[in-house]
């Protein structure tokens, strides 16, 4: 009776109790002699865990909570997720996101969630095989070996693994909102560089090359958009050429490249865009806007083939949060590190660039997609946002997205963002993950594995269009230094006699389309709908956007 109270005695008999052993005599005197043994020798044989360890609150858990564990052998009720896979491995029973994807800089909730993502993640040995970060550990037995370590017994793996991934990305997420005819994806390219090798940035040599192509060309051809927007890609034309050629050749359409008369130099990049010519065509010319870094914030429109109808495509890269900045680029501790004012310049120049550019392709739809170097919630975002854009991001996954992993914490700044009369034609977007949750092992200098994974340390984010007419069209109206007043539930516009007024709410939808006769033009908002609506004033190769919110 005493070993049978045992618990690991009677883990031992039930394991040995269906032995096909003819003389049941014997079969019961083999179940005594093996719990026996283990009674006599602990630890002889593995141990079934004795605590279950379940997180009730999995934002707020920090490793302090392994305390009352430590040097116990515990089961882990929950699925844990790899949060870093760089010189060992990382756990915990939540993703954890960078401060400033999710909160406001320098506020109380980003220094709340600062503090819990230093004490948000546990160590974890004893692993065998490769997982990336995002993966999940479930049923798994762990010894809790101190408040920062943890050590695996046992346990399965799911989701985020790359046999999940070479499935294709979310094509469920880039139809969440029908059915798209376009594909346009923004990709980081990490510098790809195909002459001026062996500078310290890109390949250093020719093989390295030829391994950084392999895996690029493989990762564009799966995704087989219609429309690339590539950035950290070699200056001139080489590089762009090279990669169309590689696409038409893997995917059996026919690419293109947009030259923009730059030519190659040393090893600098910029931005640039391939494109399928069977499906689009590029209307009017490319715009280089060298507000900040040059040759890296690019605009261009596009004409789909079977609809001819048409949208602005801006491709950035804003400047990096690297180095020591002084004045407004100094690193005021906010989390949003150095150099925040040139990228707000670099977003209010963008901005700028489009109201200009809007009136000779006719057609207000923009897409702005690239590596802004700012998470969602900072400073350069928000002039976007303030303006009247839509986060895709945010739109379609809330706070789980992501496009880059920086020291374990997942965020995005790789953007996509849509003017408003872009929205109603989104269909969805998502960031692929064959990036940012691959060890920097697999890089194409350090790995000859021959994927497509790890080709840069940014995801490609992709945008499904369905491209319809405008419920309006762009004059040439004239309005001298408009102004737009709202209170006390009117909506007034001055000096605007001879222009147009058209207010559209956040999704797209058309308010009000209106020519204006008087000088002064009131308008009674009791009708609308509690919500944020985006004004265009009209001028003459000219627009003012002001964005209101009714409550």
């Amino acid at each position: 009776m005493v070993f049978l109270n045992n618990p690991r005695i009677f883990v031992r008999l039930s394991r040995y109790k269906t032995m096909n052993i003819p003389d049941k005599t014997h079969k019961v005197t083999l179940s005594v002699v093996f719990a026996i043994a283990v009674w006599l020798v602990p630890g002889a044989f593995p141990l079934a865990a004795q605590t279950a360890l379940s997180i009730a609150d999995k934002q707020n858990w920090t490793t302090t909570q392994l305390s009352a564990y430590v040097g116990q052998e515990v089961r882990l009720t929950d699925e844990w997720y790899i949060t870093n896979n760089y010189n060992g491995y990382r756990i915990s029973p939540r993703r954890i996101y960078s401060p400033t994807n999710q909160v406001l800089p320098g506020s109380a909730d980003y220094t709340s969630l600062l503090s819990l993502n230093n004490s948000g993640s546990v160590s974890l040995s004893g692993v065998s095989g490769y997982h990336r970060m995002g993966e999940r550990l479930r049923d798994a037995v762990v010894r809790i070996n101190s408040t920062g370590s943890m050590t695996l017994v046992s346990g399965a793996w799911t989701g985020n693994s790359r046999e999940d991934i070479l499935q294709g990305y979310d094509k469920t997420a880039i139809d969440k909102h029908g059915t798209h005819t376009l594909l346009v994806c923004a990709a980081n390219l990490e510098y790809y560089l195909v002459e001026n090798l062996g500078t310290g940035l890109g390949p250093d040599n020719y093989n390295e090359h030829q391994a950084q192509r392999k895996k690029v060309s493989q990762a564009l051809a799966k995704i087989n958009a219609d429309i690339y927007g590539l950035v950290e890609v070699e200056m001139g034309q080489t590089a762009l050429q090279e990669i169309a050629a590689d696409l038409t050749k893997n995917t059996g359409r026919v690419y293109t490249y947009i030259d923009d008369g730059t030519s190659t130099n040393g090893s600098y990049t910029k931005s640039g865009y391939v494109y399928c010519a069977q499906t689009v065509a590029p209307y009017g010319e490319i715009r280089s806007n060298n507000a900040g870094v040059k040759n890296r914030k690019q605009m261009q429109c596009f004409e789909e083939k079977a609809t001819g109808e048409r949208f602005i495509f801006s491709i950035n890269h804003f400047k990096a949060k690297s180095g020591s900045g002084a004045g407004d680029n100094a690193d005021k501790g906010d989390g949003q590190s150095s150099y925040n004012g040139d990228r707000v310049r670099e977003a209010q120049s963008v901005l700028d660039e489009y109201e200009s550019f809007l009136y000779f392709v006719g057609d207000e739809d923009m897409l702005v997609m690239g590596d802004l170097n700012a998470y969602g919630k900072e400073d350069p975002i928000r002039v976007l946002t303030d303006y009247g854009m839509t986060d895709l991001h945010r739109y379609c996954h809330k706070d789980t997205s992501y496009s880059y992993t920086y020291r374990g914490e997942a965020g995005y700044l790789d953007h996509a963002l849509a003017s408003v009369t872009m929205m109603p034609q989104v269909t969805g977007m998502t960031a692929y993950h064959i990036n940012s949750d691959e060890s920097d092992s697999y890089t194409y200098d350090k790995s000859d594995d021959g994927t497509m994974f790890r080709y840069s340390d940014h995801d490609p984010v992709l945008v499904g269009l369905n491209l319809v007419q405008s419920a309006v069209s762009i004059g040439a109206e004239v309005i001298s230094n408009p102004d737009v007043l709202f209170e006390d539930g009117y909506l007034s516009v001055d000096n605007a006699a001879g222009g147009h007024i058209r207010v559209y709410d956040m999704q797209g939808g058309l308010v009000l389309d209106k020519a204006i006769a008087s000088e002064t033009y009131t308008l009674p908002t009791s009708g609308w709908k509690p919500g944020i609506y985006v004004i265009h004033l009209f001028a003459n190769n000219q627009v003012k956007h002001r964005k209101v919110i009714v409550p």
